[in-house]
């Protein structure tokens, strides 16, 4: 399994920058590559709720079906996915002592063995750090201009 841990800071408050993570709406605007993440559950946040998404590196897209496995207001978000590509995501938001966020992220996703498993490792592992920059800078720049 690859993982992929960063920290980042943002002078957006604790509560802002946990808000807009937290809203399923925003996903698109700003994860690099999520081209669809809609709720499953009438519940869409917080433990037990549930998403469909879709995420398009290079010619390829993927689907997975990620569930809140974790979930403590302004504070941690983990999704994990239950279906589709094997992923999961973990943010920890803390307030910075000159003010501001600490944001930690955690991405770990596994690829399928095999021929197939290569062929999509060829796709995507060549994009990730580009796909990581791009989604702080889009996360960073919408949570600092609301």
């Amino acid at each position: 399994m690859a993982r992929i841990d960063r920290q980042t800071t943002t002078t957006a408050p604790r509560e802002r920058a946990f808000g807009h993570v937290n809203d399923y709406q925003t996903v698109p605007n700003w994860m690099f590559g999520v081209t669809k993440f809609e709720p499953l559950t009438e519940q869409t946040s917080g433990i037990g709720s549930e998403f469909a998404a879709t995420m398009k590196i290079g010619p390829k897209a993927l689907h997975s079906t990620l569930r809140t496995a974790e979930w403590i207001e302004n504070e941690l978000i983990r999704l994990e996915s239950i279906d589709g590509i094997s992923a999961g995501t973990t943010w920890r938001f803390s307030d910075l002592p000159e003010g501001g966020t600490g944001v930690d992220v955690e991405f770990v996703y596994e690829l399928p063995g095999g021929l197939a498993g290569r062929a999509l490792a060829a796709i995507i592992e060549p994009v990730v750090g580009q796909a990581i920059r791009s989604t702080e800078t889009a996360l960073i720049a919408a949570v600092e201009g609301s």
